[in-house]
């Protein structure tokens, strides 16, 4: 996590903070006996009620977890509202070791205290957390999603949040390249989880060139037999020769010192907040000629995946139909930022807001 972001918190104070980014509450959760200590951020629900995953990770302090927090709710508002979707901006996180600390009593903790929000905040899988996590959270509440479809879920959204990654992508090569074609292009991909490693088989299929990286060197490296993909280190991903960079593991990879090394034109990845600072490196890559698919729209498939099973009555080709969508969206995105010469995080913010502004008027009037 970014210090700076951390110091903003501290200097601002939390009530400042939730101010300064538009949040609307703020839960923090405690249960001595099982050890969890976690934080529930609701930011909007102008659309409907917040829908956002629960991640657990290991951070430094409750500061960064706090900051973390904030940002990933608010990206959530603009996930929703830029996919047409009617649903608010949530999100939780978990302090600790997922591989350590999660057990049924843990998890099912935390399904009361989502429960207790009555329905203002809905849950579903993150970073860490697993579609067996949900049913645990769901023998205390209904309000989660991202359970298996033996239950009547959605499974694994996953294989969602890829594909709509990976349109998102052609959408871009085809505003800077004239083509949306990826055959041939050289692509850095940042990350190999559930979502990275689907994305590389859509890549690898259509020719790409792929090179990957990680946190975990076994898992590069099964996936770079599995796919015939190249390994390289985790910090070589920023200076090898690419046609397009895919950040998609953890935040704030984009940033001072990274933006001057990247070789790409493109950056277009499934994590969430890629831009360290959203306003002025979304500029810097401006300057430098680099195309952002803003994160937030382009892997909002997995949010597809769970509003459509948080309306009941699932169909996986209707999720992915919608998915594809997201070709559409980024390319008027990128179109807008274009003719008034402002950044394309900037402009799908601006989309997003009027979204909001909008249906918030039309639920006003009587």
């Amino acid at each position: 996590m970014e210090v700076k972001e951390v110091e903003k918190v501290k200097e601002s104070g939390i009530f400042g903070t939730l101010s300064q980014l538009g949040h609307e509450q703020v839960v923090f959760c405690h249960d001595e006996a099982t050890g969890l200590k976690a934080i529930i951020a609701i930011h909007n629900t102008v659309l409907g009620p917040a829908l956002g995953g629960t991640r657990m990770w290991n951070y430094s302090s409750e500061q960064e977890a706090l900051t973390d927090v904030l940002r990933l709710s608010r990206g959530m508002t603009f996930k929703a509202a830029i996919s047409g979707i009617n649903l608010g901006g949530g999100k939780a996180v978990i302090i600790g070791d997922a591989k350590t600390m999660k057990t049924e009593a843990f998890l099912r903790r935390f399904g009361k205290f989502v429960n207790s929000l009555n329905g203002k905040y809905i849950t579903a899988e993150d970073v860490n957390m697993k579609t067996i996590d949900m049913e645990y959270i769901n023998m205390e509440t209904k309000h989660v999603t991202g359970l298996p479809e033996s239950m009547g879920g959605g499974g694994d959204p996953s294989p969602v949040t890829a594909y709509g990654v990976y349109m998102g992508m052609k959408a871009t090569a085809k505003k800077v390249y004239g083509s949306d074609s990826l055959t041939g292009k050289r692509v850095a991909v940042q990350g190999v989880g559930q979502v990275g490693m689907h994305l590389v088989e859509y890549l690898v299929k259509e020719k790409a060139e792929v090179s990957i990286t990680d946190l975990f060197e076994d898992k590069v490296k099964a996936i770079a037999k599995q796919f015939g993909v190249k390994a390289v280190g985790q910090d070589e991903i920023y200076d090898i020769d690419s046609d397009i960079y895919a950040p998609c593991a953890l935040g704030a990879t984009v940033n001072d010192e990274t933006i001057s090394r990247l070789k790409c034109s493109i950056i277009a990845g499934a994590a969430n907040n890629q831009l360290k600072d959203e306003v002025r490196h979304g500029y810097m890559l401006m300057d430098k000629s680099i195309t952002y698919a803003p994160d937030f729209l382009i892997n909002a498939g997995g949010l597809i995946n769970v509003y459509n099973e948080f309306l009941g009555n699932y169909n996986r080709n209707r999720v992915f139909e919608q998915a594809e969508k997201i070709y559409t969206t980024c390319l008027n995105i990128l179109n807008l930022a274009e003719n008034e010469k402002i950044s394309s995080q900037e402009a799908a913010i601006k989309l997003s807001e009027k979204r909001i502004a909008d249906i918030g008027r039309v639920r006003m009037t009587r």
